[in-house]
Parts: structure tokens; sequence; C-alpha cells
């Protein structure tokens, strides 16, 4: 279990680290937030710290932190460092940033933010993508926790025949309806510490539950990487594409806007943001370890379908009444993502075509929209026999692409503002690479041989930094002689 360990240390002792330099870099203030100036009693509510943080958490804790490490885990231990390190200079530093960039611009959403920060030609384009992103998000998270919820709950059958699975799909989508509709603090702002518990509890029992039941873990200088996967999958860039949500999530950036909303005071935003991203990836970090521990007992294999290694684990380690309230805390997670994912496209909708969300025929007919396709994609992916897995690779590929474009953003925002913005190119031309390597090689893309597509996604990486670079000191000159005419005159 030493690189268990040592994968914990970077995680927890980075994040205070690095958490400290984002907020000294950043500079929150004493400043008036959007919460307090725009409070129209809907989106703009202030609500406390310890609660937003919460709110953060869970909306950003879908199925991904735990399936994908679920499945990421089957490169071996090195997973134990690449998640923490991930974490810590990727995701928690990019929800941070665009959760306080937000705040600084009245709690603007993430196409809002791009059109200002990175021009109106890739803001069409990144609003169309990411709210496909929403949809699919909100497609994956009714399906995921229903059928989890009727196999390992209910024990019955799941399947498009089953009215069960149907009706649970429908309580679901009911839930969803209302909290999309509701102001963010009758509904989430009630329920969400309740899920909360749930959710930590269940995390808790599983890692004290890995050292009770004596699992055994994998050391990475014993392993390593190459040929690690029983499938032969390449670890770059597959691991970073399946471990999403526990390392680096565009969907987060949609979240932390949201929440922005909802801040008191800029000071929060490091526990709201950045924390809680830790704390997500200390779920993906236990999940993962849970994982290879009844993996080396045998209990389960590369095989064995992703939702049914979650009820392996929970039951093995916390026994059928601990196991139930753990898989209860894993339903949770995706459901309090997926209300949240609609709800940011709905504002998101009503911004691109200027539609007042403040009166509720408004909010009825863009939401009807929203679920009718989510209800259409829903049908689609139950009803036909790789319909999820479709949806699931093009969510887990969006989800990432998406992050390229908020590092980006991040990025020129930190060069206007001259701050250090390597931090957030690195992490963004790291991740330019992943999606373009993968989408080039994929069946679901252009299915090119590896060497080509690593040779193409090079050449698309470089051309990502240095047009973020070349922008970005072109409009700070340009600002800037703005500036100095505007003084002059």
């Amino acid at each position: 279990m030493i690189t268990f360990f040592i994968g914990l240390a970077v995680l927890i002792v980075g994040g205070v680290i690095y958490g400290a330099v984002c907020q000294r870099i950043f500079k929150p203030d004493d400043r008036p937030t959007p919460a307090t100036r725009l409070n129209d009693g809907m989106d703009y509510v202030p609500m406390k710290k310890w609660k937003n943080s919460l709110i953060q958490l869970l909306n950003i804790a879908g199925t991904g932190p735990i399936l994908g490490p679920i499945q990421g885990i089957l490169f071996g231990p090195i997973a134990f460092i690449t998640i923490p390190i991930g974490c810590v200079l990727g995701g928690a530093f990019h929800d941070y940033m665009c959760g306080m960039i937000s705040v600084r611009n009245d709690g603007s959403q993430m196409p809002v933010l791009i059109r200002k920060y990175m021009g109106k030609y890739i803001y069409v384009f990144y609003n169309i993508f990411v709210c496909l992103l929403l949809l699919l998000v909100g497609t994956v998270f009714i399906y995921t926790p229903g059928d989890i919820f009727v196999s390992q709950i209910l024990n019955a059958d799941n399947g498009i025949k089953s009215p069960i699975i149907w009706i649970v799909y429908g309580v679901i989508f009911l839930y969803y309806i209302i909290a999309t509709l509701f102001p963010i603090d009758k509904i989430i702002g009630k329920v969400y510490p309740v899920f909360g518990a749930i959710l930590i509890l269940s995390a808790i029992g599983v890692f004290i539950g890995m050292f009770v039941n004596g699992y055994q873990l994998d050391e990475v200088w014993n392993v390593g990487i190459s040929g690690v996967h029983p499938k032969g999958l390449h670890f770059i860039p597959i691991f970073f594409v399946t471990v999403a949500c526990g390392i680096v999530s565009g969907f987060h950036s949609t979240q932390a806007t949201l929440i922005s909303r909802t801040m008191r005071h800029e000071k929060e935003g490091r526990m709201t943001f950045y924390n809680m991203m830790i704390v997500e990836g200390l779920i993906a970090m236990i999940w993962a370890a849970a994982t290879m521990g009844v993996m080396n007992l045998g209990l389960a294999n590369a095989d064995t379908p992703t939702t049914e290694v979650v009820g392996i684990v929970a039951k093995n380690l916390l026994g059928k009444v601990g196991g139930i309230i753990a898989i209860i805390g894993i339903i949770v997670l995706p459901i309090t993502s997926g209300d949240t994912a609609l709800r940011s496209l709905r504002l998101m909708a009503s911004d691109t075509i200027h539609v007042d969300q403040t009166k509720k025929r408004n909010r009825l007919w863009v939401s009807l929209v929203i679920f009718a396709v989510v209800a259409a994609l829903l049908v689609f992916a139950k009803m036909s026999s790789e319909g999820f897995n479709i949806l699931w690779r093009y969510f887990a590929w969006a989800n990432q692409t998406i992050a390229v474009f908020a590092f980006a953003m991040i990025a020129v925002y930190m060069i206007l503002n001259n701050q250090p913005f390597v931090l957030s190119l690195i992490p963004g031309m790291f991740y330019m690479f992943i999606i373009s390597s993968f989408i080039l090689n994929a069946e679901i893309g252009l299915h090119l041989p590896w060497l080509a597509s690593y040779i193409v996604a090079g050449v698309l990486t470089v051309a990502y930094g240095a047009a973020i670079i070349f922008y970005g000191f072109r409009r700070r000159s340009r600002e800037s002689a703005e500036k100095c005419e505007n003084s002059v005159t």
C-alpha cells in the first residue's frame, strides 16, 4: 500500500500548498459578490460557505470519480500517482480559476466567459459543444443511477423490457425537472446536505473497510506502466479520458460558474472550488484502491461490468446493510450532478437567446425543450445495444475537450492580468494532446494508427499553445494601448 499512501500524501499536502498558491495569485478580496449585488431569489442567492461547498462537491462528483477509477485502475498502481498529481495541478486549479473568474464577471456562465476572453468565433463553437455535453451528462446521469438502483438495491432486471427501470428513470427525471425549475436554495440547497452526508459516510466506510478486510494493493515499482492493462490499451491517452472526473473535468467549469452566483465572499472560493475538487480526487483514489483490492482477491476482473464492481466492492467491504448505504451514496452522486447540469444548460441557453429566467413561464418552456431532447437520448441509449456505450464514449471525450477550452480561457485571463499563465497553459496543452490523440485513433473518431495519431496530436498541441500565447499577448498590448489613449484624452 506504499504507492497508495504516497498518492494520498501528494493529494493532501499538494492540495494545501498549491491551493494557497492559486489563492495568492488570484488575490480574492472583499468586493461585493454577484450573489449580494444581483440577488434575484432564483439563481443569484447568497448561501453559506459550507452549503456552497457541499453543493459544489455533489455537483462535480457524478459517477466519474467512481466508475472512471474502477476502469482506470486496470492500468495498475500508476493510477495512485497520476490521479493526485493531475487533480492538484490540473483539476482543482481548473475548477478554482473558472469559479473565481466567473465571480469577477457577475456570475457569468462559461459560454459568456469564453466569448469575453476568447472571442466570438471560439464562443460559437464552444457554446454548441458545451450544450451537447450537458445534454449527454443529463442523460448519462439518469441512466447510470437508475440501472445501479434497480440491479443493486432492488435486485431486479434493468433491461429495456422491465417496467421497473422505466419507473425509476421517471422518478429521477421528475426530480431533475423540479430541481431545474425551482430557486436554487429551495430544492438543491435543502436536500444536498443530506446527500452530502451519505456521500462522505460511504467514502469513509469504503476507505476503512479496505484496512479492516486486509486488502492487498500493488506497488508501482513492481508493476510499472508498459503492458499492464489486460486488454493492451494505451496509458496515454486512454487513462486520462477514462479517469476524467477524478483528475480534470471540463464539466466542472459549468458547475463552478453556477455556484459563483451563490457565494457571499470571494475568499470562500478556495474551499468551495479548489478543496472540493481535492475531495473528489480522494473519492477517486479510494474507489481505485478498493477495486484493485477486490480484483486481487479474485472477486472481479477486467471483464466484470463496472456497475457490478460497485456492488462487489460495497458489499464485500461493508456487509449487506453498509453496502447498500454505500451504493445509495454512489447513486446520489450522478443524480446530484445531472440536476445541476441541466440547470446550467437552462442558464446557458437562456443567456444565448436572451431569455429572462426570473419569469416562471420562460424557465418552463426552455426546460421543456431541454428535457424533451434528454428523453429522446435516454430512449436511444436503452433501446440500442451499443447506445449507452456510444453516449459514454462521446461524453468522456467531450468532457475533456471542454476542459481544453477552459484552460485556454484561464490562460488568456491570466495574461491580461499579468499572472503566471503557464500554470494554465501546461495542463491545457497536455489535455489537448490527450483529446487529439484519442479521437484520431478511436473507432468513434478517425481510427488512425497510434504513431500517426501521436504525431498529428503533437502538432495540434504546439499550435494550441502558440495560438493562446499569440492571442493573449496581442490582446493585452491592444488593451494597454487603448487605456493609454483614453488616459490621454
